[in-house]
């Protein structure tokens, strides 16, 4: 799984609350999908298809974790 942390957002150009707020959003998202697993506030890794569906665009390969 690809996945997407806050730092990345900020190397993509995001303002570092926008990013932190992308990230809660996705983690939101994930819960409602039924994987309980993102309910962890220490968590800061979201799958990258959760950030593209949020923002509705597609992120580059480039900058991102695995």
């Amino acid at each position: 799984m690809i996945t997407v942390t806050k730092k990345d957002l900020v190397e993509l150009g995001y303002g570092t609350s926008f990013s932190a707020d992308i990230i809660k959003k996705a983690k939101e998202l994930m819960i409602t999908k039924g994987h309980t697993y993102y309910q962890s506030r220490k968590l800061d890794r979201v799958p990258r298809e959760a950030v593209e569906e949020i923002l509705g665009i597609r992120l580059s390969n480039e900058n991102r974790s695995e």
